[in-house]
C-alpha cells in the first residue's frame, strides 16, 4: 500500500477549511436552504464547502476523480489510476439547518473502489477523527492532542450499545421487525444519529451502528476510521465497502452475530 501520509496530511487541511466555511453559516439567520429532486434540502454551506474542498484537490490533486454529494463525479487528468476522493461536504444537514450539532465534513479517499482514508470533522461538537491504512485511526477535541482510537472489547449482545439511527429506515427497507428484536437483546439502544454513531463505534463508546438508505458519500470517509480502530464496516447484508446503500459497523467481535440478526426473512 502506499504511503498515504500526505493525502491524510492534505485531508486534514481542507477539513480545516471546511470547518471555518461551516462554523460562519450554522445558525446563521440568512442560510439559505433549498431542497434537491430527491427532496433532500441543501444548504448554500453544503455547497460553498464541496466548492472549496474540490478547489483544494484540484490544486493538490489534478490527476485523482472526485465524487461529492452537491456537485457529482468529476474524472479529472489521471485515467485508470484508481484514485478517487470522496466528499460529503455536510453530513447531517437536516441537523445543521435546525441547529442541532451533530453534523460533520467527511472526507475521504478510495483506491480502486476501496476506501483507504476517512477524515470526519464535526466543528459544531469541537471533535475530528482520522484514519488512514496502515496509519491507526485517532479523535483529537478542540485542536488538542490526538488519541489513538480503538473499538470497545464487548463479546456479548447483552452487554452491547446499539445506535440504530431511524426506524422508518429500517421499516422501508424490510428490517423493522430485525432491528426491533435486536433491541431487546442488546444492554442499551439509542438513536444516536448520522456520522456520531460510526465514529464512537470507532472510540469503542458504543458497539453496534447501522442504517440504510445511505449513499457512497455518507459511508466512505467512516470506514477507514473504524477499521484502522479495530473494528468492522460493511453494509446491513455483510457487503463489502460503502457501495451497497446501507452500513453496519461493530467492534468486530460482534459483527457476525449481528448480520445473523439482521439478515432478510
Amino acid at each position: 500500500m502506499t504511503d498515504l501520509s500526505a493525502d491524510l496530511a492534505l485531508a486534514l487541511d481542507l477539513a480545516d477549511q471546511a470547518d471555518a466555511i461551516s462554523l460562519e453559516r450554522f445558525r446563521s439567520v440568512d442560510l439559505h436552504v433549498s431542497t434537491k429532486p430527491d427532496r433532500t434540502p441543501v444548504t448554500d454551506a453544503d455547497q460553498a464547502v464541496e466548492r472549496a474542498i474540490r478547489d483544494g484537490l484540484g490544486a493538490s490533486r489534478p490527476h485523482d476523480g472526485i465524487l461529492g454529494e452537491e456537485y457529482g463525479t468529476e474524472a479529472g487528468t489521471g485515467a485508470g489510476t484508481g484514485r478517487q476522493w470522496i466528499i460529503d461536504p455536510i453530513d447531517g444537514t437536516a441537523n445543521f439547518l435546525r441547529g442541532v450539532p451533530i453534523w460533520g465534513t467527511l472526507i475521504a479517499l478510495a483506491v480502486d473502489a476501496v476506501p483507504v482514508l476517512g477524515v470526519v470533522s464535526a466543528p459544531a461538537l469541537g471533535q475530528r477523527w482520522w484514519g488512514a491504512t496502515s496509519l491507526g485511526a485517532y479523535t483529537s477535541q478542540h485542536g488538542g492532542a490526538a488519541r489513538r482510537l480503538n473499538v470497545s472489547g464487548v463479546t456479548d449482545l447483552a452487554d452491547a450499545a446499539l445506535s440504530y439511527n431511524s426506524l422508518p429506515g429500517w421499516d422501508d427497507a424490510g428490517r423493522l421487525q430485525q432491528i426491533v428484536e435486536l433491541t431487546r437483546e442488546v444492554w442499551r439502544a439509542r438513536a444516536i444519529g448520522d456520522m456520531w454513531s460510526y465514529m464512537l463505534v470507532a472510540e469503542g463508546a458504543i458497539d453496534i451502528a447501522g442504517e440504510f438508505d445511505l449513499q457512497p458519500y455518507d459511508m466512505a470517509a467512516l470506514q477507514p476510521i473504524v477499521e484502522e480502530a479495530g473494528g468492522r464496516f460493511t453494509s446491513v447484508d455483510g457487503a463489502s465497502g460503502p457501495w451497497h446503500g446501507s452500513a453496519l459497523a461493530t467492534n468486530g467481535a460482534l459483527h457476525d452475530e449481528v448480520l445473523r440478526r439482521l439478515a432478510a426473512r
